[in-house]
Protein backbone atom coordinates (compact mmCIF):
# COMPACT_ATOMS: atom_id res chain seq x y z
CA UNK A 1 0.00 0.00 0.00
CA UNK A 2 1.31 3.44 -0.93
CA UNK A 3 1.08 6.54 1.25
CA UNK A 4 0.67 10.19 0.28
CA UNK A 5 -0.08 13.42 2.06
CA UNK A 6 0.57 17.10 2.57
CA UNK A 7 3.17 18.16 5.13
CA UNK A 8 3.27 21.84 6.14
CA UNK A 9 6.63 23.35 7.08
CA UNK A 10 5.89 25.77 9.92
CA UNK A 11 8.12 28.00 12.03
CA UNK A 12 9.07 31.55 12.84
CA UNK A 13 10.36 33.86 10.08
CA UNK A 14 13.85 32.93 8.84
CA UNK A 15 13.83 29.54 10.60
CA UNK A 16 15.08 27.85 7.41
CA UNK A 17 11.88 26.28 6.09
CA UNK A 18 12.62 26.96 2.40
CA UNK A 19 16.21 25.76 2.81
CA UNK A 20 15.01 22.49 4.35
CA UNK A 21 12.45 21.93 1.60
CA UNK A 22 14.99 22.54 -1.16
CA UNK A 23 17.49 20.26 0.58
CA UNK A 24 15.00 17.38 0.96
CA UNK A 25 13.97 17.78 -2.69
CA UNK A 26 17.53 18.07 -3.97
CA UNK A 27 16.57 21.07 -6.13
CA UNK A 28 16.27 24.80 -5.43
CA UNK A 29 12.67 25.69 -6.23
CA UNK A 30 11.73 27.79 -3.18
CA UNK A 31 13.13 31.25 -2.56
CA UNK A 32 15.78 31.33 0.16
CA UNK A 33 17.04 34.43 1.94
CA UNK A 34 18.88 35.27 5.15
CA UNK A 35 16.33 38.05 5.66
CA UNK A 36 13.16 37.25 7.60
CA UNK A 37 9.72 37.04 5.94
CA UNK A 38 11.14 36.42 2.46
CA UNK A 39 8.52 33.73 1.75
CA UNK A 40 5.11 35.30 1.08
CA UNK A 41 3.00 32.54 -0.46
CA UNK A 42 2.70 28.82 0.03
CA UNK A 43 4.78 26.71 -2.35
CA UNK A 44 5.33 22.98 -2.51
CA UNK A 45 7.84 20.25 -3.30
CA UNK A 46 7.03 16.62 -4.08
CA UNK A 47 9.50 14.22 -2.45
CA UNK A 48 9.33 10.46 -3.03
CA UNK A 49 10.52 8.21 -0.20
CA UNK A 50 10.03 4.51 -0.81
CA UNK A 51 6.28 3.89 -1.14
CA UNK A 52 5.43 7.34 0.21
CA UNK A 53 4.80 10.57 -1.68
CA UNK A 54 5.42 13.56 0.58
CA UNK A 55 4.09 16.92 -0.60
CA UNK A 56 5.95 19.51 1.46
CA UNK A 57 4.20 22.88 1.73
CA UNK A 58 6.54 25.79 2.48
CA UNK A 59 4.82 28.64 4.30
CA UNK A 60 5.49 32.22 5.40
CA UNK A 61 6.83 32.46 8.94
CA UNK A 62 4.49 32.77 11.93
CA UNK A 63 4.65 36.42 12.94
CA UNK A 64 2.51 39.28 14.20
CA UNK A 65 -0.04 40.86 11.87
CA UNK A 66 1.02 44.26 10.54
CA UNK A 67 0.09 45.63 7.12
CA UNK A 68 -2.29 43.94 4.70
CA UNK A 69 0.49 41.92 3.06
CA UNK A 70 1.65 40.61 6.45
CA UNK A 71 -1.91 39.61 7.30
CA UNK A 72 -2.09 37.63 4.06
CA UNK A 73 1.20 35.90 4.89
CA UNK A 74 0.04 34.89 8.37
CA UNK A 75 -3.28 33.67 6.96
CA UNK A 76 -1.35 31.54 4.41
CA UNK A 77 0.61 29.86 7.21
CA UNK A 78 -2.49 29.24 9.34
CA UNK A 79 -4.43 27.80 6.39
CA UNK A 80 -1.53 25.47 5.56
CA UNK A 81 -1.59 24.23 9.17
CA UNK A 82 -5.28 23.44 8.98
CA UNK A 83 -5.23 21.86 5.50
CA UNK A 84 -2.38 19.37 5.93
CA UNK A 85 -2.02 15.77 7.10
CA UNK A 86 1.08 16.49 9.19
CA UNK A 87 3.09 19.49 10.36
CA UNK A 88 6.87 19.73 10.52
CA UNK A 89 7.65 22.47 13.04
CA UNK A 90 11.12 23.88 12.38
CA UNK A 91 12.85 25.00 15.58
CA UNK A 92 16.42 26.33 15.33
CA UNK A 93 18.41 24.91 18.25
CA UNK A 94 19.35 28.46 19.29
CA UNK A 95 15.69 29.40 19.87
CA UNK A 96 13.89 29.18 23.21
CA UNK A 97 10.73 27.06 23.44
CA UNK A 98 8.65 30.26 23.54
CA UNK A 99 8.13 30.16 19.74
CA UNK A 100 7.00 26.53 19.97
CA UNK A 101 4.50 27.39 22.71
CA UNK A 102 2.98 30.06 20.43
CA UNK A 103 2.73 27.47 17.65
CA UNK A 104 0.86 25.06 19.95
CA UNK A 105 -1.74 27.77 20.64
CA UNK A 106 -2.14 28.46 16.90
CA UNK A 107 -2.51 24.76 16.04
CA UNK A 108 -6.20 24.86 16.96
CA UNK A 109 -7.08 21.76 14.90
CA UNK A 110 -4.44 19.81 16.85
CA UNK A 111 -2.88 18.49 13.64
CA UNK A 112 -0.17 16.01 14.62
CA UNK A 113 3.34 17.35 14.22
CA UNK A 114 7.05 16.57 14.28
CA UNK A 115 9.64 18.94 15.72
CA UNK A 116 12.73 19.41 13.59
CA UNK A 117 15.54 20.82 15.72
CA UNK A 118 17.68 22.55 13.10
CA UNK A 119 21.15 24.15 13.02
CA UNK A 120 22.57 21.52 15.39
CA UNK A 121 25.96 21.99 13.72
CA UNK A 122 26.09 25.50 15.24
CA UNK A 123 26.15 24.41 18.90
CA UNK A 124 28.14 21.99 21.04
CA UNK A 125 26.71 18.71 22.34
CA UNK A 126 25.94 20.08 25.80
CA UNK A 127 23.76 22.89 24.39
CA UNK A 128 22.08 20.45 22.02
CA UNK A 129 21.14 18.08 24.86
CA UNK A 130 19.86 21.00 26.97
CA UNK A 131 17.63 22.17 24.14
CA UNK A 132 16.28 18.66 23.54
CA UNK A 133 15.54 18.40 27.27
CA UNK A 134 13.61 21.68 27.15
CA UNK A 135 11.22 20.16 24.58
CA UNK A 136 10.73 16.94 26.57
CA UNK A 137 8.12 18.68 28.75
CA UNK A 138 5.93 18.74 25.61
CA UNK A 139 6.55 15.10 24.66
CA UNK A 140 2.83 14.29 24.78
CA UNK A 141 2.22 16.96 22.11
CA UNK A 142 4.55 15.85 19.26
CA UNK A 143 5.09 12.61 17.33
CA UNK A 144 8.88 12.86 17.24
CA UNK A 145 11.81 15.26 17.65
CA UNK A 146 14.46 15.01 14.92
CA UNK A 147 17.77 16.96 15.17
CA UNK A 148 19.04 18.03 11.72
CA UNK A 149 21.92 19.93 10.13
CA UNK A 150 20.49 21.00 6.77
CA UNK A 151 23.75 21.84 4.90
CA UNK A 152 25.25 18.45 5.84
CA UNK A 153 21.94 16.57 5.34
CA UNK A 154 22.27 15.17 8.86
CA UNK A 155 18.93 13.78 10.04
CA UNK A 156 17.27 13.95 6.61
CA UNK A 157 16.72 10.20 6.27
CA UNK A 158 15.33 9.92 9.82
CA UNK A 159 12.97 12.81 9.11
CA UNK A 160 11.68 11.34 5.83
CA UNK A 161 11.21 7.96 7.53
CA UNK A 162 9.09 9.31 10.40
CA UNK A 163 7.08 11.56 8.05
CA UNK A 164 6.30 8.59 5.76
CA UNK A 165 5.18 6.55 8.76
CA UNK A 166 2.68 9.26 9.75
CA UNK A 167 1.09 9.79 6.30
CA UNK A 168 -2.30 8.27 5.43
CA UNK A 169 -2.62 5.27 3.12
CA UNK A 170 -3.34 6.74 -0.30
CA UNK A 171 -2.53 6.42 -3.99
CA UNK A 172 0.05 8.95 -5.18
CA UNK A 173 -1.52 12.39 -5.68
CA UNK A 174 0.96 13.52 -8.36
CA UNK A 175 3.15 11.94 -11.01
CA UNK A 176 6.18 10.55 -9.09
CA UNK A 177 8.50 12.32 -11.57
CA UNK A 178 7.09 15.77 -10.73
CA UNK A 179 9.14 18.02 -8.44
CA UNK A 180 6.34 20.46 -7.68
CA UNK A 181 2.80 21.43 -8.63
CA UNK A 182 3.77 25.12 -8.62
CA UNK A 183 3.31 27.20 -11.74
CA UNK A 184 6.60 27.89 -13.49
CA UNK A 185 5.88 31.64 -13.42
CA UNK A 186 5.57 31.58 -9.60
CA UNK A 187 8.91 29.79 -9.25
CA UNK A 188 10.60 32.23 -11.64
CA UNK A 189 9.11 35.24 -9.80
CA UNK A 190 10.54 33.78 -6.58
CA UNK A 191 14.00 33.53 -8.16
CA UNK A 192 13.85 37.22 -9.16
CA UNK A 193 12.70 38.23 -5.66
CA UNK A 194 15.59 36.19 -4.27
CA UNK A 195 17.93 38.21 -6.51
CA UNK A 196 16.49 41.43 -5.06
CA UNK A 197 17.01 40.18 -1.48
CA UNK A 198 20.59 39.18 -2.33
CA UNK A 199 21.55 42.44 -4.04
CA UNK A 200 19.51 45.26 -2.46
CA UNK A 201 19.62 46.10 1.24
CA UNK A 202 17.36 47.77 3.78
CA UNK A 203 13.59 47.98 3.29
CA UNK A 204 13.44 47.73 -0.50
CA UNK A 205 13.15 43.91 -0.73
CA UNK A 206 10.12 44.08 1.59
CA UNK A 207 8.54 46.88 -0.44
CA UNK A 208 9.00 45.14 -3.79
CA UNK A 209 7.39 42.27 -5.64
CA UNK A 210 7.68 40.61 -9.04
CA UNK A 211 5.10 39.99 -11.73
CA UNK A 212 5.87 37.65 -14.63
CA UNK A 213 4.38 39.38 -17.68
CA UNK A 214 5.07 36.60 -20.19
CA UNK A 215 7.12 33.47 -20.83
CA UNK A 216 7.92 32.59 -24.45
CA UNK A 217 9.18 29.04 -24.72
CA UNK A 218 11.39 28.32 -27.73
CA UNK A 219 13.66 25.43 -28.58
CA UNK A 220 16.79 25.84 -26.47
CA UNK A 221 15.74 29.12 -24.82
CA UNK A 222 12.97 30.63 -22.69
CA UNK A 223 12.29 34.36 -22.93
CA UNK A 224 10.92 35.75 -19.68
CA UNK A 225 9.55 39.29 -19.31
CA UNK A 226 8.95 40.48 -15.75
CA UNK A 227 8.16 43.66 -13.83
CA UNK A 228 9.61 44.57 -10.44
CA UNK A 229 7.04 46.58 -8.46
CA UNK A 230 8.25 49.06 -5.85
CA UNK A 231 6.47 51.54 -3.57
CA UNK A 232 8.50 54.75 -3.98
CA UNK A 233 10.00 56.63 -6.90
CA UNK A 234 13.24 56.99 -4.91
CA UNK A 235 13.61 53.19 -4.87
CA UNK A 236 13.73 52.94 -8.65
CA UNK A 237 17.29 54.22 -8.90
CA UNK A 238 18.45 51.81 -6.19
CA UNK A 239 16.89 48.78 -7.93
CA UNK A 240 18.41 49.81 -11.27
CA UNK A 241 21.74 50.98 -9.81
CA UNK A 242 24.47 53.12 -11.35
CA UNK A 243 24.73 52.27 -15.04
CA UNK A 244 22.15 49.51 -14.50
CA UNK A 245 24.61 47.48 -12.40
CA UNK A 246 22.14 46.50 -9.66
CA UNK A 247 19.37 45.26 -11.94
CA UNK A 248 21.98 43.37 -13.99
CA UNK A 249 23.10 41.53 -10.81
CA UNK A 250 19.48 40.76 -9.92
CA UNK A 251 18.86 39.44 -13.43
CA UNK A 252 22.07 37.39 -13.52
CA UNK A 253 21.28 35.73 -10.18
CA UNK A 254 17.71 34.86 -11.25
CA UNK A 255 18.73 33.73 -14.74
CA UNK A 256 21.30 31.27 -13.38
CA UNK A 257 18.68 29.65 -11.12
CA UNK A 258 16.12 29.52 -13.95
CA UNK A 259 18.62 27.87 -16.31
CA UNK A 260 19.69 25.36 -13.66
CA UNK A 261 16.07 24.34 -13.08
CA UNK A 262 14.88 24.35 -16.70
CA UNK A 263 18.02 22.95 -18.32
CA UNK A 264 17.68 25.60 -21.05
CA UNK A 265 19.13 29.02 -21.78
CA UNK A 266 17.06 31.91 -20.44
CA UNK A 267 16.65 35.49 -21.64
CA UNK A 268 15.35 37.67 -18.81
CA UNK A 269 13.96 41.16 -19.40
CA UNK A 270 13.28 43.15 -16.21
CA UNK A 271 11.28 46.37 -16.01
CA UNK A 272 10.71 48.48 -12.87
CA UNK A 273 7.33 50.02 -12.02
CA UNK A 274 6.33 52.28 -9.11
CA UNK A 275 2.99 51.50 -7.43
CA UNK A 276 2.70 53.67 -4.33
CA UNK A 277 1.45 51.85 -1.24
CA UNK A 278 0.92 48.55 -3.09
CA UNK A 279 1.60 46.41 0.01
CA UNK A 280 -1.29 48.12 1.85
CA UNK A 281 -3.72 48.12 -1.10
CA UNK A 282 -6.01 45.10 -0.63
CA UNK A 283 -7.58 45.34 -4.10
CA UNK A 284 -4.20 45.51 -5.83
CA UNK A 285 -2.82 42.66 -3.71
CA UNK A 286 -5.74 40.47 -4.77
CA UNK A 287 -5.17 41.49 -8.39
CA UNK A 288 -1.57 40.22 -8.28
CA UNK A 289 -2.43 36.95 -6.58
CA UNK A 290 -2.51 37.62 -2.82
CA UNK A 291 -6.00 36.26 -2.22
CA UNK A 292 -7.13 35.05 1.20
Amino acid sequence: MTKAGFVSLIGRPNAGKSTLMNSLLGENIAMVSQKANATRKRSNAIVMHGDAQIIFVDTPGLHEREKVLNQFMLDEALKAMGDCDLIVYLAPVTDSVEHYEKFLKLNKAKVKHIIVLSKIDQVNQEKLFKRIASYNQFSDQFEALIPVAIPKKVGHEDLLKIISKNLPDSPFLYDPDDLTSELVRDIYAGFIREGIFENVSDEIPYESDVLIDSIEEEEGIDRIHATIIIEKESQKGIIIGKGGESIKRIGKSAREKIERLSGKKAYLNLQVSVKKGWSKDKAFLEEIGYKS
